[in-house]
């Protein structure tokens, strides 16, 4: 069998994440969004914030066009994509976390670094909540503070956040255009 053609990203990328990194350890010493970033990165494990809030969202407007599986079907579909897809062609290792332990209970993820898994689903959940739904700021400050999460408790480098933002945009941009046919 054949192994995957391993991609590796410039070092002006890992230039880039290591001012990043340097630049948000100051916020790292905050208990309160050690607290927030913390429970954000917890919740957005395996999506469960999105499944919640889609549910929610069912619940509230019992109208509403989409329904709860077209969302848990496409999360599933672009995590698939990212995670045994993407991920693999890249396998970047984590962040150190250095000489400090994390102050609060975190998962340790097993896959590639790059992208960043919780970013890509949080951009594509909260674009598709969004539609036409007057709570679109709410879910996209949700979707923020669960992508930057991964930078704060040290799971993801900031090169590999915004990469998964971006792949969550461009997922949802395809599924709206898909529908728009």
């Amino acid at each position: 069998m054949d192994e995957p053609i391993l991609l590796n990203l410039p070092d002006k990328v890992d230039d880039f994440d290591s001012a990043v990194d340097t630049g948000w350890e100051l916020l790292r010493s905050s208990e309160p969004l050690n607290r927030l970033f913390y429970m954000a990165s917890a919740v957005g494990d395996f999506s469960v914030i999105w499944h919640v809030l889609n549910f929610t969202q069912k619940i509230i407007n019992p109208n509403r066009k989409r329904s709860v599986v077209r969302l848990a079907l496409l999360i599933g579909i672009e995590s698939l994509i990212v995670n045994k897809g993407i991920k693999r062609l890249f396998r970047r290792s984590r962040p150190e976390i250095g000489t400090s332990s994390h102050p609060h209970k975190l998962r340790q993820p097993a896959t590639s670094s790059f992208p960043s898994g919780h970013a890509s689903s949080a951009v594509l959940a909260a674009s598709l909540l969004s539609e036409n739904s007057s709570a679109a700021p709410f879910y996209k400050m949700i979707a923020a503070v669960v992508a930057t999460s991964r930078l704060h408790v040290r799971a993801h480098h900031a090169s590999d956040v915004i990469a998964g933002a971006l792949i969550g945009w461009f997922f949802a941009k395809m599924v709206t255009t898909i529908q728009g046919l």
